[in-house]
Formats: structure tokens, C-alpha cells, sequence
């Protein structure tokens, strides 16, 4: 068990973390190492959780061992093998095993292209219209941008991010149920949480699960004495943040969401209360401001931005900003298409509640007719999703 983990780990380190090393041990030694370069196999980060998973589960002797070509089927199933949801044996692999499972079955076809639709309208028709704001924001190298410029690309990135990965999640869920196979839910309304821990409960829901059952607990989880338990959470967030990206503002990420976690628990354990309103407009100030740190190439680039959404000085765009903007639609198509992203996320129906709710209703086949035809038609601008680079 522990030679498949670390062997596991080791992959992902070396093709993963290699030039992040060189790149420290130069700036700290004055050395000049050169760079390996080395190209990261596609979806590396979330195969090998489930590798170490099934590693696990073997040892601890859960289900009997399963054919070789089902676990291959596991490792590599083709609609979450590229960026999640991050599955688990236990679940996987007696769906595969299902001989039932092997014969077409019309209403999971229909169930499944009605999901894929809708993660196909929210990758190509939101994610990567908003996207042209926060691209441009990223991509310039200036000290200073003004206050509308700040938070026009904090809050675009926000949103692009949620519906690019949900959407993602989305046709990769639909996909599988249409080969009858059930992948779990990795999104359920994050931008509604009322705290950082309601937050993770919600945002990609199967990476808190993995960390939560096969490191969180294996340290303890929550039954040790209360410092063990904050490095438990701490923990926890810093691998969260380092297996997100080489670099350290995805450790920085992972860690201010470690410390949003505890203070959320310290808050409760202390018996405060907060109407529901404020919790979720208090979680999603500082979550936006987190992103930004998620997405910026370097810190600089980060805290330029984090400092120009509090500098009012200045509520306009300036044309240093707007030269960097796409043409191929209107800025003015983009900006109501951000407010109705925005509207969606925080107050509209969640994928889930338009599957579940409205089962042989008209709106469903409404919907998958318009946002399956509405993905084709736009799909040629269509960008790499945002999760294929972890």
C-alpha cells in the first residue's frame, strides 16, 4: 500500500512539481539549474487520486478485487478522466461490473444529453464570453488598474471559473449517464455559501471528499485535541492548494482558505449567529478576492489587482484595458451576459434541481433544445477548459 501511494505521488511530483523546485532552490541559492520543462500528462492530478484510492481500498480490503479491465475503466473513463469529478471505487466500480449497465437504456440517454446540454451552454455560452474581461485583466502587466477595471476582472474570472468547471463536470456527468453510468454531483450553488465551510461542502465537492476520507481523517480528522485538529484542516488546505498548481499562489490560496475554514469553525463552535444574507455576501466578497490569487501568473500580478479593487479613485475603464478586449462580441453583450451569469449562480436553478424537478416537463426539452444548438453554434471560439491545467 505505501509503495503504490508513494509511487503514485512520486509520478505526479516529478512531471508536476520538478521545475517549482528548480525554480526556488535557484532563487533561494543563486544557483541556475536549468528547467526540465517537462510536458504534464492531461489530467494527471485527479488519476492519480483515484489510483491512490483504489490503492487504498485494496488494503483495507473494501469489495472484492475487481477484473483488470474494469479497474483500467476506472482509471481512465473517459468522460472525468480529464478533470473530475474525482470518483471512488466503491462507486465506480460496481457500475461497471453491472451487466445491465451494458445495454442501452433510452432514458438515460435522453436524462444525460439533457445535463450535457447544460454544461455545453455554460462552458461556450457564459464561461467563454465573461472570459474575454478577466483574460485581458490577467494578461496585461500593469502596477495599477482602476477600481471598475479591478473588479469587472475579479468578478468576470469568478464566474467564468464556476460555470467553465461546472460545465465541465456537466457534460462529463452526462456523458457517463448516458453509457448508464451514475458520476457524482462536484457542484451544488457554491457562490450561496453562508461560510467557508458551507463553501467547500458546495465547490468541487468530490475533491473535498477524496482529502476529507483519505487525509483529514487519517490524521484524526476532528477527534484530536483542538491544535491538532486546526494542523489537520491546515493540512488539508495547503495540499488542496499545491496539488491545484506549482506556484506559490496556489499555496497562498489554499492556505487563506485553510484559515476562511477555521475561522468559520471557531465562529460556530463559539455559538455567533449572522443572518444568512450577510454570511453568503461576507463568504463571496472574500472568495472573489481569492480567485484572483488562483488565476494571477505570479504574486505581483495578484496583489496589483487585490489593491486596485480597493483604490477608488478611479471608476472607469480605461482604454489601456479595453484595447486588450476581444471583438467577437460586443462589450456590451458580454457585460449583460456577466450579469445574468451572476443572477444564475446566486438565485437561479441549480442542474440538479432543473434534473431532478422537472422530470418529462417541456422546459427540459426547451432547454436541451436551445442550450444543445445554442453550444454548437458558438462552440468554434470555444477556449481549453480552465481545470485541464491541474
Amino acid at each position: 500500500m505505501s509503495i503504490g501511494v508513494l509511487f503514485n505521488i512520486g509520478l505526479l511530483g516529478y512531471f508536476k512539481y520538478t521545475d517549482f523546485f528548480i525554480e526556488n532552490i535557484n532563487a533561494l541559492f543563486g544557483t541556475s539549474y536549468l528547467l526540465c520543462n517537462i510536458l504534464l500528462p492531461l489530467g494527471i492530478s485527479f488519476f492519480t487520486f483515484q489510483q491512490i484510492a483504489f490503492v487504498i481500498d485494496s488494503y483495507k480490503n473494501k469489495g472484492s478485487m475487481p477484473r483488470f479491465t474494469d479497474y483500467c475503466n476506472f482509471v481512465t473513463f473517459f468522460p472525468q478522466l480529464i478533470a473530475g469529478p474525482i470518483v471512488l471505487p466503491e462507486e465506480m466500480l460496481p457500475q461497471f461490473e453491472n451487466k445491465s449497465n451494458r445495454r442501452i437504456n433510452y432514458k438515460n440517454l435522453y436524462d444525460g444529453l439533457f445535463i450535457f446540454s447544460l454544461g455545453l451552454a455554460k462552458k461556450v455560452l457564459i464561461a467563454d464570453s465573461i472570459a474575454v474581461f478577466a483574460n485581458a485583466g490577467f494578461s496585461l502587466n500593469l502596477d495599477h488598474f482602476t477600481m471598475a477595471e479591478a473588479w469587472l476582472i475579479s468578478l468576470s474570472y469568478t464566474f467564468q471559473l464556476y460555470f467553465d468547471f461546472s460545465g465541465y463536470c456537466d457534460m462529463a456527468i452526462g456523458i457517463g449517464k448516458m453509457f448508464n453510468i451514475n458520476l457524482p454531483l462536484n457542484f451544488n450553488a457554491p457562490y450561496r455559501a453562508k461560510n467557508f465551510q458551507d463553501f467547500w461542502r458546495r465547490w468541487h465537492m468530490t475533491l473535498n471528499r477524496f482529502l476529507t476520507q483519505y487525509l483529514y481523517i487519517p490524521l484524526g480528522g476532528s477527534r484530536c485535541s483542538e491544535p491538532r485538529v486546526l494542523f489537520n484542516i491546515m493540512l488539508v488546505f495547503f495540499v488542496s492548494g499545491f496539488w491545484h498548481g506549482a506556484g506559490w499562489t496556489f499555496i497562498i490560496w489554499g492556505i487563506c482558505h485553510g484559515c476562511g475554514v477555521i475561522i468559520s469553525r471557531w465562529w460556530r463552535k463559539s455559538g455567533f449567529r449572522m443572518p444568512d444574507l450577510l454570511g453568503m455576501a461576507i463568504t463571496f466578497f472574500f472568495i472573489n478576492i481569492l480567485w484572483v490569487l488562483f488565476r494571477a501568473d505570479n504574486l505581483k500580478t495578484a496583489w496589483n489587482i487585490i489593491k486596485s479593487m480597493f483604490d477608488n479613485t478611479s471608476l472607469t475603464l480605461t482604454p489601456a484595458y479595453t484595447s486588450h478586449l476581444p471583438s467577437i462580441l460586443p462589450n456590451s453583450v458580454n457585460t449583460i451576459i456577466l450579469f445574468a451569469a451572476m443572477l444564475i449562480a446566486i438565485i437561479g436553478p441549480t442542474g440538479y434541481q432543473l434534473m431532478t424537478e422537472y422530470k418529462g416537463h417541456r422546459l427540459r426539452q426547451l432547454m436541451t433544445i436551445v442550450c444543445f444548438v445554442g453550444g454548437i453554434l458558438f462552440i468554434s471560439r470555444v477556449v481549453t477548459f480552465l481545470y485541464f491545467n491541474f
